[in-house]
């Protein structure tokens, strides 16, 4: 296990991941409509690959890491895009709500992979933290599962392969620079989306508005990876990984501000056990450390 956790700087890092990323997803509905997906999915990447470039070259480091690291590089960076296309590919086909809860089994892989390859011990207490969580987010998306078992499939392999490259991100803790593992990732993103745009010919012109929202999908796109990348060196993976539950809280909030959805007093009551779930698993750490 990695020594040098700091695991109040770590919840800091994971939440502003969740805001960063449910931003993301706010843009994204808002120009979903005028731009194709691929085309969103590489303006995403290439923002984050220019912001890793400069970053890298700022820090005197590998812009994309050694001929030793590759194979974990390359884990991390395949795995995070299988993970994209399998959500992208499964809110295609499903109802949202659907999608939403099977991806949110993420966590549950964090924790099983920590426990099996990092070694990280994993509490009762944290497991029941967990269910507690994804109960309280079963109510805020409230899903039917009335969709095809095709979708559904996709959305449960975005879980694993979202906690693949979460562990994969624990595990490099100090063996490659977070902005190697960004400028990586987002190099193999921007190949597979340049290429798919390419061979398609799907391209499509931007307006201005458009180019605002693809640029506001790449800062709040870069910003959620920065983040997600430094709280996995800054804490138990098993223990920050209930954290990504608070992109539903700001999912909530951030869609009936912009977009007017209403918030039902169930999704309240969601909330309300997201976080004292997190309040538990956080919590859990503490209390085993002073007995």
């Amino acid at each position: 296990m990695q020594q040098g956790y700091n695991l109040r700087l770590g919840v800091l890092t994971m939440i502003s991941a969740s805001f960063g990323f449910s931003a993301m997803q706010l843009t994204v509905a808002l120009s979903k409509t005028t731009m194709p997906l691929m085309q969103q999915v590489f303006f995403r990447n290439i923002i984050c690959l220019a912001i890793g470039l400069v970053l890298c070259r700022a820090r005197r480091v590998s812009c994309f890491g050694s001929r030793k690291q590759q194979p974990f590089l390359f884990g991390r960076s395949i795995s995070g895009l299988l993970g994209v296309i399998c959500l992208f590919s499964a809110s295609a086909g499903a109802r949202q709500a659907d999608v939403s809860i099977l991806s949110k089994l993420n966590p549950f892989f964090v924790a099983l992979f920590a426990a099996v390859f990092l070694h990280e011990r994993v509490t009762r207490r944290q497991v029941a933290a967990l269910f507690l969580a994804f109960v309280g987010a079963f109510l805020v998306c409230n899903p039917t599962m009335n969709s095809n078992l095709g979708p559904l499939g996709l959305a449960l392999l975005n879980a694993f392969f979202s906690g693949v490259a979460y562990i994969l991100l624990s595990y490099m803790n100090g063996k490659a620079d977070p902005f190697t593992i960004i400028s990586h990732f987002s190099l193999v993103s921007c190949a597979f989306g340049g290429t798919w745009l390419l061979l398609t010919n799907s391209f499509v012109r931007p307006s201005g508005r458009d180019l605002l929202m693809l640029l506001l999908i790449g800062l709040f796109s870069a910003l959620g990876q920065v983040c997600v990348t430094f709280a996995y060196r800054l804490a138990p993976a098993a223990q920050i990984s209930i954290l990504d539950y608070a992109g539903i809280l700001f999912s909530l909030v951030l869609g009936w501000f912009f977009l007017g959805e209403t918030v039902p007093s169930t999704s309240i009551a969601g909330a309300v056990l997201v976080v004292f779930g997190a309040w538990v698993s956080l919590r859990s750490k503490r209390d085993a450390q002073s007995n």
